[in-house]
């Protein structure tokens, strides 16, 4: 896997300033690069950055996050294409989908794919025409772009009003389903797929149009999910779709609101504030977790194939 993007200057200066710890080295026409074991991370003069390997996805979810939170940039989690043809064919993509989706719907979509603590959650729902005006008039919209009190406020009445289903996949079973063949990507697939199944399988359901806000080329995705017994073929895959579909802003929303929730419920259980996202304060009270109830209660509340792990081990190692 291989993702690109080009970073912003600011989030360029904490590239550099994080990856610096890691022994980079620098190859010419590059600031840096920096080799683990799942991901070769590099930032060239230009200012692109490279994520190649199994873990490029994990890698590049936390700066796209950064890009989103201290920029409000929102950039494709496939990043941007190397030849001239990828380009062409990319364009001609995003001006093909350029537009909103004025009739009725199925929608997904997951949080929790950046968050180094905290289950995936998946929704898809249903959104037809007769509902249009009253979710607009709720403020539904990319659940990116609203704050977690409106999210809490808004979700609730949404779960109650709108046909959805959804699938938290802890991260217990997280961790036993990620390996070198199944990473996070065909995890997702799979788990779209299921709740898009469940959805257009309910009474009532009459829609025009199935979508899914783009994380995977539509290739990719497919194959991802070819060995399944049942699969949902007929989908519009868009970036961006929050802002487009109804039914995929509801399975935003609804997807964060439950994505909250399990992490209140965790902060509860174990008596400490469990951070969001995946930055170096989890890394913090994650060895506090594992310093208190073992190094086995990263597998129940963390996912272990995030690059925090080894940061959490070398923080244990320090206070040995």
């Amino acid at each position: 896997m291989t993702i690109v993007f080009k970073v912003s200057d600011n989030i360029k200066e904490m590239m550099i300033k994080h990856y610096s710890k890691m022994n980079p080295s620098k190859p010419q026409y590059t600031i840096f690069q920096v080799k683990d074991f799942d991901c070769v991370t590099t930032l060239y003069e230009s200012g692109k950055v490279m994520f190649q390997g199994i873990g490029a996805d994990i890698e590049s979810s936390f700066w796209i996050e950064q890009e989103r939170i201290k920029n409000n940039r929102y950039i494709d989690p496939k990043g941007e294409t190397k030849n001239k043809k990828d380009k062409k064919d990319n364009k001609t993509t995003n001006e093909k989908k350029d537009f909103y989706i004025n009739v009725s719907s199925v929608g997904s979509d997951e949080v929790g794919t950046g968050d180094y603590f905290g289950p995936l959650v998946v929704t898809a729902s249903y959104v037809p025409k007769e509902q249009f005006q009253f979710l607009e008039e709720l403020g539904v919209k990319d659940s990116k772009k609203l704050t977690d009190d409106k999210i809490i406020s808004i979700a609730p009445t949404l779960i109650k009003e709108v046909i959805h289903t959804t699938f938290i996949l802890d991260n217990t079973s997280y961790n036993e389903y990620h390996s070198d063949d199944t990473n996070m990507n065909k995890i997702k697939a799979i788990l779209h797929n299921k709740c898009l199944l469940s959805v257009i399988k309910k009474d009532n359901v009459k829609y025009n149009k199935i979508v899914i806000d783009q994380f995977e080329p539509e290739k990719s995705y497919y194959n991802h999910i070819k060995m399944l017994p049942e699969r949902v073929m007929n989908i519009m895959f868009i970036t961006k779709a929050e802002d487009k579909c109804l039914s995929v802003a509801c399975s935003s929303i609804i997807s964060r609101y439950i994505f909250l929730k399990e992490i209140k419920k965790m902060s509860e259980k174990y008596k400490i504030v469990i951070p969001l996202g995946a930055g170096d304060g989890v890394n913090t009270i994650a060895a506090k977790l594992a310093k208190k109830h073992g190094k086995n209660i990263l597998k129940e509340v963390t996912k272990l194939n995030f690059k925090n792990t080894e940061k959490v081990e070398e923080i244990l190692k320090e206070k040995e």
